[in-house]
């Protein structure tokens, strides 16, 4: 596989990446989709592996996302301003503390938004707790394993 479909590989898996964080955008199957594209154009072993790991994880993600409550994040007050926040946090947080840093980075983006636009710790906080009791969770749950599949193909770009 070439330069150029490799990047364009990994501008879909961006795209997808961020559109979990829009509402209508189908950001995991994104994801999925430009695995499965790059695993039938590279023969190795391993793109198949990721391929399949990839699409475990999304399923047990779906899984996660219908036990956990709907999204009504925009009823409690998000915004797209919070969204951006969260998912930098998230991306950020994915590549500083390796892979499970994304958490606490999806959560500290979601105070920091909240505590700039109140300016209190206690408000900022009880806005984070609402966020997340509103549909975060399934957000961050979703957007956890989109980076997670994401980090897998980068890492069998670069190292495989």
């Amino acid at each position: 596989m070439g330069v150029v479909d490799l990047l364009l590989v990994g501008l879909v898996i961006l795209f997808g990446v961020g559109g979990v964080l829009v509402p209508g955008v189908p950001g995991s199957w994104l994801v999925w989709a430009a695995v499965m594209w790059w695993a039938l154009k590279d023969p190795r072993p391993l793109a198949w592996a990721v391929l399949v790991a990839a699409t475990a994880a999304l399923l047990l993600s779906q899984v996660v996302r219908w036990a956990l409550p709907p999204r009504r994040l925009r009823a409690s007050g998000a915004t797209v301003r919070m969204g951006v926040y969260a998912g930098v946090g998230a991306f950020a947080g994915f590549f500083l503390i390796p892979v499970l840093g994304a958490i606490p980075g999806f959560m500290g983006g979601i105070y920091l938004c909240e505590r700039l636009r109140l300016g209190r710790h206690g408000e900022a906080m009880a806005a984070l707790r609402t966020a997340m009791r509103s549909g975060g969770s399934s957000v961050l749950a979703e957007l956890f394993t989109c980076l997670l599949i994401m980090g897998a193909w980068l890492g069998a770009v670069l190292w495989g």
